[in-house]
């Protein structure tokens, strides 16, 4: 069979196997969360062993949509599935081991190394979440109302609640169809898009006020320190997609975030464009990846010096 499979061979490849193990990717968002919770539930639901590795950096905005699979630390998986994951450097630490050993990947990241044995691969797809809503589809004709909340989840929170570009017909097909599951979709848009704790407002405050503009103020470019987490006192889920904020802004078509991690030299860099302008294109210049119109990457440098090496690169995209 070809490396390069369809979600209907793909169904067919999960109901042929057993005692699985899922792993999503670090700092995991809404669309790995969702589609590795709804997918553990829909192997679940056929009578398969199916959990999902506990993943550290996981939030409590996320965390819960998995917390009834988490594998026991004594699990021994038969068939391993990573959800979302392009590369093995967005494996989170304790997923290391299963490097070399990853029976299949279900992504819609075009940058994906093909590093499985098998790759599902539906680049056209928004989200991740759509193609586990065809897996699962072929696996048994219907989604149930637990399966469909965590892949609501995965859809609303890829397209901004299907505001940002790469929503498509399809994303919405599939999201009228999880709402008629029993997906939340009133309480879940109101928890995820439309509330913001105390933390996240003085963040806001801090980035907006910080905002660097260059190249005619087509280009913005906000930071986040260690120190400004601190004394807004917040933390992971108040940060959650902050990195939309300087592309949001009038006028801007490339809006850049970078966000100090461990320390002051270890930094994670998230860029928005639009049309024409490639953020993965961008990213892959220093290692990362993602979509044409969001990606990201990890420097260990500076702030100061990964603004300057950003710059340049600029120059030439601009």
């Amino acid at each position: 069979m070809d490396k390069i499979i369809s979600p209907f061979e793909t169904a067919y490849r999960l109901k042929e196997h057993d005692n699985f193990l899922l792993i999503t990717h670090r700092r995991p968002d809404g669309d790995t969360i969702g589609s590795a919770g709804a997918l553990a539930q829909g192997l679940r639901e056929l009578g398969k062993t199916a959990y999902v590795l506990k993943n550290p950096e996981a939030t409590p905005r996320y965390a819960r949509f998995i917390s009834d699979y988490l594998a026991p630390d004594d699990y021994k998986a038969d068939y391993v599935i990573s959800i979302d994951t392009a590369t093995y450097d967005l494996f989170p630490k304790n997923a290391e081991e299963y490097k070399g050993s990853i029976n299949l990947c279900i992504d819609h990241h075009k940058s994906n190394t093909f590093y499985a044995e098998h790759v599902c691969l539906e680049a056209s797809r928004a989200s991740c979440g759509e193609v586990i809503f065809d897996i699962l589809m072929a696996m048994s004709g219907s989604i149930s109302s637990i399966s469909a909340e965590r892949l609501y989840v995965a859809l609303s929170t890829d397209t901004g609640c299907f505001s940002f570009s790469n929503t498509t017909g399809n994303t919405l097909y599939v999201a009228s169809l999880l709402i008629e599951a029993g997906a939340p979709n009133k309480d879940l848009n109101k928890q995820l898009f439309r509330t913001k704790t105390r933390g996240r407002i003085k963040i806001e405050g801090m980035l907006s006020s910080g905002l660097e503009y260059h190249f005619d103020d087509r280009v913005a470019i906000s930071t986040i320190t260690n120190e400004m987490m601190e004394t807004a006192k917040a933390d992971e889920d108040d940060i959650d997609d902050i990195a939309a904020l300087p592309s949001s802004i009038e006028g801007v078509c490339i809006g850049i975030t970078v966000r100090e991690m461990t320390s002051p030299t270890d930094c994670k860099v998230s860029v928005r464009t639009r049309a024409p302008y490639d953020a993965q294109a961008i990213c892959e210049k220093f290692g990362g990846g993602g979509h044409m119109l969001a990606a990201g990457c990890t420097i260990e440098k500076t702030i100061e010096e990964i603004k300057d090496m950003l710059l340049l690169v600029l120059e030439d995209v601009m």
